[in-house]
């Protein structure tokens, strides 16, 4: 990034989740799809997502994207989602926050009452942010993601052992429990530490690779998750933690790693309606909308409040050009 440069943004949250979208001053990001054009990013926006992730302009936990062109027309726009650690294959709770976007910007030829879809291109496939609205005002999203699939059980990750199964991108799964802890903010330290190491010990192992795609290999989040008492209306409730790229934590219960719970419940016959809370009380819930010879079609269900709008700059004297973080 030049230092004249201004950049645009609209920010949200997810059910407690940042999500800062970036509406200008970038220049185009070249590639065939959405995919190629997220290798491109990597290379050659990188000075970008870590002026408006890092400190002073965001933090450790920041979360956003760049909006690209579709990869056909059937799809409205596409997505690039990046972290203070480089650029994610699939979000879920940041789809969830664009379907909000692109309603109340005019993005989509919207309807006041009733159901309109926004399809975008993200890393990881085609996806739908299902946006209801009565009266004008938007009353909830349903994030429909690609197919989700159990990779593999009980694989042992340095000193425990985890289930794996992808979501958009891949997740390792274990009740924090089974290291005496539980999904508290108390907890979170030592919970980020194990995801540390589970993902260290996953490296390279033959069950994260993904098996037509490496460019989607490798463990991406590790999920934590607590067992609760059902709801009034027998639905199962879990509390989850995702602790996601170098020890950054999902404030919203993970919209990609509540597929991938998903995918792991159903697979275990203990499908029907999760609600899922995270470490913050933000809560989706989800389902199992249909079965594919590629996994599971799950929906999750959540909304996005708009936080702000900013135009951030950098000073041809600051000091931090590229910003800095202290974790």
């Amino acid at each position: 990034m030049t230092s004249t440069a201004m950049i645009s943004t609209v920010d949200y949250h997810t059910a407690g989740e940042p999500f800062r979208i970036v509406t200008g001053g970038v220049p185009e990001i070249p590639g065939a799809d959405v995919l190629s054009r997220r290798a491109a990013a990597m290379a050659g926006h990188d000075g970008v997502r870590r002026l408006l992730c890092n400190e002073p302009r965001g933090h450790a936990d920041m979360y956003g994207c760049f909006l690209v062109p579709p990869n056909d027309p059937g799809a409205r726009f596409g997505a690039l989602f990046w972290h203070k650690d480089g650029f994610s294959t699939a979000c879920g709770h940041g789809t969830i926050a664009l379907g909000v976007h692109a309603v109340r910007e005019g993005l989509v030829e919207a309807v006041a009452d009733g159901v309109t879809d926004v399809v975008i291109d993200v890393p990881s496939g085609r996806v739908t942010a299902r946006v209801r609205s009565s009266a004008g005002r938007i009353e909830g999203v349903t994030f429909v993601n690609v197919p989700s699939y159990v990779i593999a059980r009980d694989v042992r990750a340095g000193d425990v052992r985890v289930d794996l199964a992808y979501g958009g991108a891949i997740y390792a799964s274990l009740p924090a429990a089974a290291l005496g802890l539980s999904v508290e903010p108390r907890h979170l330290n030592a919970l980020i530490g194990h995801s540390r190491r589970v993902k260290a010990a996953l490296a390279g192992h033959p069950a994260t690779r993904h098996p037509s795609d490496d460019r989607l290999s490798g463990v991406y989040g590790v999920i934590f998750h607590d067992e609760l008492p059902p709801a009034a209306d027998g639905a199962r409730r879990q509390r989850n933690v995702t602790v996601f790229a170098d020890g950054e934590v999902d404030r919203s219960p993970c919209g990609s790693g509540t597929a991938a719970r998903m995918a792991l419940l159903d697979d275990e016959g203990k499908g029907g309606e999760l609600r899922h809370e995270s470490v913050v009380g933000g809560l989706f819930t989800a389902r199992v909308a249909e079965r594919t010879a590629g996994g599971v079609i799950v929906e999750v269900d959540g909304m996005a409040y708009r936080t702000g709008r900013h135009v951030f700059e950098l000073d041809p004297a600051d000091p931090f050009p590229a910003g800095f973080t202290l974790r």
